[in-house]
């Protein structure tokens, strides 16, 4: 074991062990949920258990997208992935660890080790990288005992994958990639984009399971369709499959669950190690509606096809993994210099997961669309106020990605269509994004969220402008942000009963956070046109924020903290909003606002985190950490996070990571608008990506990596 120095940007430096495979060494830790494969809302995998052998892999809604994997060692059988067969022995887990890219398993089957890697290289500064629906699974084993080890290893994935539900017939299908053997699945009915809604999973595109050929030009691949129980107690007895497919297709997926698999026959040396790995890969043909029109797929804007995309996944592997691995190691090694081990885990946890939540398309220019889901709370797609706390990891990594969020809702609200003086709240219902549908939509004001979402889209706008470092896009939707900041200087300082993005909290009249949503909006807004020349504008807009921040801090004050509301004494609040003021560097409200509020937040503290406000005690993991990553120091900071690091080991919910928990308790908090679930697997997390923004220097950096890939690869810049 060697020992490898890593500098963070411009920070001391941090020692890392890292093992001769160039495996970053670490501790498991345990989690709700551990992200395997998490590419977009439909292709989306996880392990909700401690233990990989404990229940099949799901779907981020909890339904079942089983995979079952079995090895045999010098003729005994294990199964690492899976809880069948039940008669066959589960592999002893060693470890599992979490990277932003990739999961690693390490399994012990009898006289050999098993290093399983799931890896979904959604690289943001690469978009046409990220874009692939391409999952990567490697077997690596290695001896124990220094002897050499005959082994079978088998891997299948279940119809499951292509289906909303198990009733569904699906048909099978099979053919050759450059020597390598495919295997796929479908829905018989493809109605393709006929889906809509929450708690949905795809029935249309196609699975492809894709088992290169072996390393030895004499070793067999065998694969084959087939009901999953009998082949894999074949499996478990003698180490094959069948040499046939069971092709008495269409069948329900419930029908003796037919899986695609495959099995490869392998020499483990006395010492080395010999890996294989397969490919999963789901092309949905067409990902989005929007205004009516199909998108496709970003990776197939140029009509690539799925066959050259298999060529392109097969080729590229070995190349991806290196990129992946050096990106995690970068990124935790970043992370880990500013502010600690705990923090780089909460990262590395949420990295897929706010990738995971977004389709990238591809509009009829071929310029990128990228379209969020609001998973788990009411199915929404390109929602505002979900876009808003994501985007400090597109304003992070890449924001292209960012601009792809906010053009749809520019263009909407560009439309007669849209009537309204304010910001839409929505696009539509995933992956339909033919037009708002929240609260009155398009017909009324009831339920509408005036005020947060046009200091969303201002803020988020003057966030771009900052990072891509010129006015372009800016200029282009000019219009409709100045219609936006002269609505907030209108209906903004004391907001008028309504929701906000904490929408599940119910409306709120006089709420301060949003006040200050607005008056940073308004002091964006006033900087933007300060560098557009404009200066008469630009002075006029800021003397109408400075007067606004004066009036708040005298009418929030509530002793030693500020108001929940402004007419409610005795009231507290997360203001979460008020990162902007540094961020954006617009210097509006007085430095002691954040002090006090900070030092009250200490007292207010629960067993799991902070509570959203004094009504209830529940939280909001992506608002925490805003408040978080303003403390002063690395001490406040801790604080504040320690507890969530504590909930992330203990909550019982075991889900993919969710946003809104108990704080006293560490349960997730269930709606009763979304059927006794609650929020889970949503993109707001990569609001956690936060403080990273605040480091000028790290900031450049990955802008720069950005910049650089888009620029080599002929991509947006």
């Amino acid at each position: 074991m060697g020992k490898m120095l890593v500098k963070g940007a411009g920070r001391k430096k941090v020692t890392q062990s890292v093992s001769e495979n160039g495996r970053q060494e670490g501790k498991t830790r345990r989690v709700p949920a551990t992200p395997l494969l998490v590419l977009d809302p439909y292709f989306s995998i996880w392990s909700m258990a401690d233990l990989l052998t404990r229940e099949f892999p799901k779907h981020w809604t909890g339904v079942a997208h089983s995979m079952t994997g079995m090895v045999r060692v010098d003729g005994k059988a294990y199964r690492f992935i899976g809880p069948q067969p039940e008669d066959v022995t589960a592999a002893k887990q060693v470890s599992v660890e979490i990277f932003p890219t990739r999961t690693v398993y390490v399994f012990r089957c009898g006289g050999a080790e098993l290093t399983l890697t799931f890896m979904t290289p959604s690289l943001p500064a690469n978009l046409h990288i990220a874009s692939r629906p391409v999952g990567y699974v490697t077997f690596a084993f290695r001896s124990l005992n220094g002897k050499a080890h005959k082994v079978e290893l088998y891997f299948d994935v279940c119809g499951e994958l292509v289906v909303d539900g198990p009733h569904q017939p699906i048909s099978g299908a099979r053919l050759f990639c450059d020597g390598s053997t495919v295997l796929s699945f479908g829905t018989v009915s493809q109605r393709v984009l006929g889906l809509s809604g929450d708690d949905r999973r795809i029935d249309w595109g196609y699975l492809y399971l894709v088992c290169p050929k072996g390393q030895n030009a004499d070793e067999a691949v065998k694969t084959c369709i087939s009901p999953k129980q009998d082949v894999q107690e074949v499996f478990a007895k003698t180490g094959e499959i069948p040499q046939s497919d069971d092709l008495d297709m269409p069948r329900a997926v419930s029908d003796q669950w037919p899986a695609l698999m495959c099995r490869y026959a392998l020499e483990v040396p006395a010492e080395g190690a010999v890996q294989r790995h397969v490919l999963l890969i789901y092309d949905d043909l067409f990902s989005i509606e929007y205004l009516h029109r199909k998108l496709r797929p970003y990776w197939n804007r140029n009509h690539m096809g799925v066959s050259t995309l298999i060529q392109a996944a097969l080729r590229d592997y070995a190349s991806l993994t290196r990129q992946c691995e050096s990106f995690d190691a970068e990124l935790m090694a970043d992370v880990t210099a500013a502010w600690g081990e705990d923090f780089a885990h909460l990262c590395a946890l949420a990295f897929r997961q706010t990738l995971g939540g977004h389709k990238l398309c591809a509009d009829i220019d071929g310029s990128p669309l990228y379209f969020s889901k609001e998973n788990f709370s009411n199915g929404c797609i390109a929602t505002v106020d979900v876009t808003y706390p994501s985007a400090p990891f597109y304003l992070l990594f890449n924001p292209v990605l960012l601009e792809g969020m906010l053009t749809p809702i520019f263009q909407y609200a560009g439309t007669p269509r849209w009537k309204f003086p304010y910001a839409p709240h929505d696009l539509g219902t995933y992956p339909l994004a033919n037009g708002q549908v929240y609260g009155g939509g398009e017909r009324s004001e009831r339920h509408q969220m005036p005020v947060e979402e046009c200091g969303n889209m201002i803020l988020l706008t003057a966030g771009l402008a900052k990072a891509h470092g010129h006015l372009e896009y800016v200029k282009k939707y000019w219009g409709l942000l100045t219609k936006w900041a002269v609505f907030l200087m209108d209906k903004g300082f004391d907001p008028e009963k309504q929701l906000c993005t904490d929408d599940f909290a119910g409306r709120l009249a006089h709420n301060t956070n949003l006040s200050i949503k607005a008056i940073l909006a308004i002091g964006a807004y006033a900087d933007l046109c300060r560098q557009l020349g404009k200066t008469v504008e630009a002075k006029d807009f800021r003397a109408v924020a400075e007067g606004m921040v004066k009036m708040w801090v005298k009418a929030a004050k509530d002793g030693d903290h500020y108001k929940l509301a402004f007419d409610r004494a005795g009231t507290w609040s997360m203001k979460y909003n008020l990162v902007w003021d540094e961020l954006l560097e617009l210097k509006l409200f007085p430095a002691g606002v954040m002090k006090a509020e900070m030092a009250f937040y200490l007292k207010q503290q629960e067993r799991y985190g902070l509570p959203l406000d004094n009504r209830k005690a529940y939280t909001k993991l992506d608002w925490l950490v805003w408040v978080a990553s303003m403390a002063a120091d690395r001490e406040g900071f801790d604080e504040l996070m320690g507890p969530v690091y504590e909930w992330l080991k203990k909550t019982p919910s075991r889900v993919p990571l969710t946003d809104h928990y108990w704080a006293d308790s560490g349960r997730q908090v269930i709606h009763w608008k979304t059927r006794g679930i609650g929020f889970q697997a949503r993109t707001v997390m990569g609001g956690i990506f936060i403080p990273l923004l605040k480091d000028a220097e790290l900031w450049a950096k990955y802008l720069g990596r950005a910049r650089e890939e888009s620029l080599k690869h002929h991509l947006p810049t």
